[in-house]
């Protein structure tokens, strides 16, 4: 690491501390004595607050524990940085209040001029093909908050008056979803956060903490997927794998031949149907036999269209 990206990370590093001595620096980033001590020198210099104590609960007090100076990002850095934002561009909906498009126009104005070429020949240079965003969610902000502040909704999804608790968002193939506990029901679920149709604080329902949703959910992979399959993939099989799984989907490799395994609910029948046609003869079901006759049946629906 060379000195302007190490004096960056220790600023870092020293942001969230009242205190540091001398080998914090040295063991954090294995630099010897006599370079943490020039380091710590360029540190004030830059602007970096301290008063030193002698003694044995002596060493260097921030004075603010806020980074005053400003963390520096050299030109491969900015690059990548960009290269996110336009990864994000497609989104049609965010749970934030500003667009990406809004960042990267402000990012991009405090930058040199020389910077700012760079940035533009590389955003010409290296394309990202995206999935758009299929539907746009009324209530992302809101459910954000309430995932940020472990705060109760009442929503209506799918014409259905509910009282949840979300864990978190996902964004999967141009969809949002979130992780709920349901109140009413006592059930954990995946909703589709374009299907609700109205959302407001609640703020008389008790709520759960982090880890207790958490524990729901770990306890409902394990129960809620409860019959077993098992598939054997292609090579080609694998690929479309990575591209496109779920958490009750698992790969393993043995005798040179892969098997996609798992569980799923009777309620997901239909769905796990859907998903293992998308995988066309790159996939041979092994079991259960009920699983095989509705891919089997299906088959025949798609021949029968010709």
């Amino acid at each position: 690491m060379d000195k302007a990206n190490r004096l960056n990370q220790e600023l870092i590093f020293l942001s969230n501390k009242n205190i540091f001595h001398v080998t914090d620096l040295v063991e954090e980033f294995h630099i010897s004595k006599r370079t943490a001590l020039r380091d710590i020198s360029d540190l004030e210099q830059m602007g970096l607050s301290f008063y030193t104590e002698n003694g044995r609960y002596g060493g260097y007090h921030l004075i603010s524990k806020e980074l005053l100076i400003p963390i520096t990002f050299n030109l491969e850095e900015i690059n990548a940085i960009f290269f996110a934002l336009n990864a994000l561009t497609s989104l049609s909906a965010t749970p934030f209040a500003k667009s990406y498009k809004h960042i990267y126009d402000k990012l991009m104005a405090t930058l040199p001029k020389y910077q700012q070429d760079a940035v533009t020949k590389l955003q010409n240079s290296v394309h990202y093909y995206k999935t758009p965003s299929i539907s746009t969610p009324q209530f992302l902000d809101s459910i954000l908050n309430s995932i940020l502040e472990e705060k109760a909704l009442d929503i209506i999804y799918q014409s259905q008056e509910q009282t949840i608790q979300i864990f978190d968002l996902l964004y999967r193939h141009g969809i949002w979803f979130c992780n709920i506990y349901n109140f009413r029901t006592k059930k954990w679920a995946t909703y589709r956060c374009d299907n609700i149709t109205h959302c407001q604080f609640n703020s008389t329902q008790g709520t759960l903490t982090h880890d207790q949703m958490q524990k729901i959910q770990n306890d409902y992979e394990k129960n809620y997927h409860d019959i077993k399959f098992e598939c054997t993939l292609t090579k080609l099989g694998v690929e479309l794998f990575y591209k496109n799984n779920y958490p009750n989907m698992h790969l393993k490799k043995m005798n040179k031949t892969y098997y996609l395994y798992g569980g799923y609910n009777q309620e997901e029948f239909d769905y796990m149907v859907q998903y293992l046609i998308t995988l066309g003869n790159n996939v041979k079901i092994n079991y259960p036999q009920e699983l095989k006759d509705a891919y089997l049946a299906e088959l025949k629906q798609i021949i029968a269209q010709y």
